[in-house]
């Protein structure tokens, strides 16, 4: 069709962040500024059959949430997208393939920290979609004297759990930090969090 096309999404990537799957992309260069984007998906165990998603279609943005829509994280998948104006279109650009539960990365929990009279409750949050939370996400807590490299850890704490530690002997200023960990093929952790210290002063 002798039809001008617009130019193609650059940089289009299927990119796993803080536990979700995300495509990003950037606009080609001399893109229209009522550009819209539509995207679509692939999965390794139906290939050929590129699959519509419903909250992706027509958008202004540069990014499209992938987690909830793919049906089965065992699988790889790879999405696709092109820009649209008026009555033109690009062509479709792909990403590469992805599986969520072997390239999931994963965010630093955010530490929630009770300190009672001898002892300190700490639970951690994920920022997480709710359709990812069939899985066995843990998190390995860090404690520490301010100052000290002696760190006491308590690891493999699943997501929901408390983890009670018993203060009566410790006096100062104390850290705790966290990491989330998740079991695929081998154990996966994330950065640590942000430390946050509580001040611990027993009489005896």
């Amino acid at each position: 069709s002798g039809r001008v096309q617009l130019p193609p999404p650059q940089n289009v990537t299927l990119l796993s962040k803080d536990f979700d799957m995300i495509l990003t992309w950037t606009p080609g260069e001399g893109s229209p500024p009522d550009v819209t984007y539509t995207v679509r998906y692939e999965s390794q165990d139906r290939m050929g059959k590129w699959i519509k998603v419903p909250h992706c279609k027509n958008i202004h943005r540069t990014s499209c949430n992938l987690t909830c829509v793919i049906p089965n994280f065992f699988v790889k998948v790879r999405a696709r997208v092109k820009a649209v104006s008026g009555q033109f279109q690009s062509p479709w650009v792909e990403s590469q393939f992805k599986e969520y539960h072997l390239d999931v990365e994963l965010a630093p929990p955010v530490l929630n920290v009770n300190v009672k009279e001898t002892l300190i409750h700490v639970n951690a949050s994920f920022p997480l979609a709710t359709c990812v939370e069939i899985f066995s996400w843990m998190y390995d807590l860090n404690l520490w004297e301010a100052g000290s490299e002696d760190k006491k850890q308590y690891e493999h704490n699943f997501r929901k759990d408390t983890v009670t530690i018993d203060t009566t002997a410790l006096r100062g200023n104390y850290c705790l930090s966290a990491r989330s960990s998740f079991q695929s093929i081998d154990f996966k952790h994330s950065k640590f969090s942000q430390p946050v210290c509580v001040l611990l002063n027993h009489k005896g």
